[in-house]
């Protein structure tokens, strides 16, 4: 019997996407998959029922969704929005499938509360950095409006303006932007920060992106520092010690120090991000010069950070946005809707779901099957946590 897939209303605080969009519920109607979408769910994203009901999706309550659907997909499940996110156990039923982010790195207990409700839980942010999951890698789709967005924010933030300009006045000289960390967000907020006229340099603990920033209008910094561990098997920067993160930051004290706008985007998968940016740097910088720190949620970049708040110390700016995102929510719930369409369509490819364990995808992605904690490094976590509360 072909699958029903339904999206209900994101209940998370703030959060305007929504994780399927008309055109590409469309898509899997036309792979054989039925489609149910929860009333006003997409209107925050600039998605009207009208748009669903045009394209052949039901309409229909929160508890008609959940009732009805063999496929829950959110832009945040439970362990992404652990307030709210608990009156949705109850409307789960066993063997059901539910795919979105969920934090399962961080959110261990949300993640057990999960399996218990007998769910198989498909993670987004865990999609495996292969050449055929790249449509499903919602993670980076979300990075690039992150890095857009950051850019955005500092320039709103500066007391000058981005590019050079040649006045009646005289010469406006660019302004200086320094892009720490170049994964998707970095490499996104480079590209804009250049559009918009800046001198942007970036640095990286990973001397391989060298070429990525270059590519895209950038001086990329060189430190002359050991970093060949730097990066782990799916591209992700690798946590290092803390003789490392000392000498990375008496060196980096030298460039934040000319720059007007610094964008930090360093984090760790399922760590505390690294505190690149410390006070005495910040009062280093010229007055009125902006920092936005993408590592917010992870603790910070900056030392002085305060998530969602924005903090000025010595005449700087530390913005610590979250969330940034659900700030362009059609656009952002355009391309999540895609990555999750191309996830399942892989998962249901004749619009009946099937979950092999033994392919790559699946097995690094799912995280919660049959009832029990089945990903090999959470489950490793979990039992470590549990360990250490007797």
């Amino acid at each position: 019997m072909p699958a029903i897939l339904g999206t209900p209303r994101e209940t998370f605080p703030g959060e305007r996407r929504v994780a399927m969009t008309p055109r590409q519920c469309d898509v899997l109607r036309k792979c054989g998959i039925e489609v149910i979408v929860e009333e006003s769910a997409g209107v925050e994203a600039g998605f009207a029922d009208q748009l669903y009901v045009s394209r052949g999706v039901r309409i229909g309550s929160r508890e008609d969704v959940f009732r009805a659907a063999d496929i829950v997909a959110q832009v945040r499940c439970l362990g992404a929005n652990p307030v709210a996110g608990r009156s949705d156990i109850s409307l789960l039923r066993p063997d059901q499938v539910l795919v979105g982010f969920g934090e399962p790195l961080t959110a261990l207990n949300e993640c057990s509360d999960l399996a218990a409700a007998g769910v198989s839980f498909l993670a987004a942010e865990l999609i495996p950095r292969i050449t055929r999951a790249q449509n499903m890698d919602a993670l980076s789709s979300m990075a690039t409006i992150s890095g857009y967005r950051a850019v955005l924010l500092g320039a709103s933030y500066l007391v000058k303006m981005f590019p050079m300009l040649i006045t009646a006045a005289g010469t406006i000289t660019p302004a200086k932007v320094f892009v720490l960390g170049a994964g998707i967000a970095g490499l996104q907020a480079i590209a804009t920060a250049r559009r918009l006229g800046a001198v942007v340099c970036a640095y990286d603990v990973r001397p391989a992106v060298k070429e990525q920033v270059e590519s895209v209008g950038a001086k990329f910094v060189t430190l002359n520092m050991e970093s060949r561990s730097s990066e782990d098997k799916g591209g992700y920067a690798r946590q290092m010690d803390e003789a490392f993160y000392r000498r990375q930051t008496q060196l980096l004290a030298e460039v934040v120090r000319e720059q007007d706008v610094v964008i930090t985007t360093a984090a760790v998968p399922g760590q505390k991000a690294p505190v690149l940016i410390t006070a005495d740097m910040v009062s280093s910088m010229p007055p009125g010069s902006v920092i936005v720190d993408l590592a917010a949620e992870r603790g910070g970049n900056c030392e002085l950070t305060q998530p969602d708040q924005v903090v000025v110390r010595n005449d700087v700016t530390i913005l610590g946005p979250l969330n940034l995102p659900s700030m362009v929510p059609y656009h952002a719930s355009q391309m999540f809707s895609v990555n999750l369409t191309a996830l399942v369509r892989y998962l249901a490819p004749d619009g009946r779901m099937s979950l092999n364990l033994d392919d790559e995808i699946v097995r690094e992605t799912l995280v919660t099957h049959k009832g029990r904690v089945v990903h090999p490094r959470i489950a490793d976590l979990l039992a470590r946590c549990r360990f250490r509360e007797r």
